[in-house]
């Protein structure tokens, strides 16, 4: 039997991740050791059985100009670099030595289904990820949410984003973000939609620095990556406020 094109892309992109994870594997075990492979393994390998997701989902606009100054990271020697694909990751790699690819798990292959990363860096130190999608295949690589984003209709997708340990509290998520919505704004798309976990307190205060609208609460199953449950309900709150908590 011929394996089909979905099939086909679907086992590259498995054997994609399997070899983006040995690699990390090893790089963290030359850097921080054994342990670390461990408790790095078991964080990144659960997804991959069961995931249970509740998040809001927020809608920003990005139309209107906002002062660099006002969202600037309390770091000195900050420098951003904006990776649209394969081939400018591997011109970062041979300029820089920093290979994209090789240092976050799962970067071959949102570059390859065309998401944006957004990297900076502090003192030549890679610090901070975050990536944006411009199609559906785009946010489907960082994304597993199933919301609506309308690419059709100038909208656009943000997500993925982390900061590396030594350098969080220093603002790097909150001018990514702007990097992120500054570009957008170049490109000409009105609206950013974007998830965030209930539990994620950091993220929610970083976005209610945006002015957004809370547009939806979510609760999602995934079993061996495959979406079994997913429930979207209706909100409607504006500048990042959010309701109580509740179980």
């Amino acid at each position: 039997m011929v394996p089909t094109r979905e099939f086909q892309r679907e086992s590259d992109g498995s054997m994609q991740r399997a070899g983006g994870l040995m690699r990390r594997a090893w790089d963290v075990w030359r850097t921080q050791g054994l342990v670390a492979v461990g408790r790095n393994g078991i964080r990144l390998a659960r997804p991959w059985l069961f995931q249970w997701q509740r998040c809001y989902l927020y809608e920003h606009t990005v139309t209107r100009e906002r002062s660099e100054t006002d969202f600037a990271p309390r770091a000195a020697n900050v420098r951003l670099e904006v990776v649209r694909g394969p081939a400018e990751a591997e011109a970062l790699k041979s300029a820089t030595g920093f290979d994209l690819r090789r240092r976050v798990v799962g970067a071959g292959r949102c570059l390859d289904r065309g998401a944006i990363a957004f990297c900076v860096f502090v003192n030549g130190e890679f610090a901070h990820i975050g990536w944006l999608a411009l199609s559906e295949e785009a946010k489907s690589a960082f994304d597993s949410l199933p919301y609506r984003v309308a690419f059709a209709d100038n909208q656009a997708c943000t997500g993925g984003t982390e900061t590396v340990p030594e350098f969080r509290s220093i603002g790097l998520m909150k001018y990514g973000y702007f990097k992120r919505f500054e570009f957008l704004r170049e490109q000409g798309v009105a609206v950013s939609r974007n998830a965030v976990e209930v539990d994620n307190i950091a993220s929610q205060k970083v976005h209610a620095k945006f002015g957004p609208r809370v547009y939806g609460d979510v609760r999602h199953l995934r079993l061996f990556r495959r979406t079994v449950y997913y429930r979207e309900r209706p909100l409607d709150l504006r500048n990042g406020d959010l309701p109580p908590r509740k179980g």
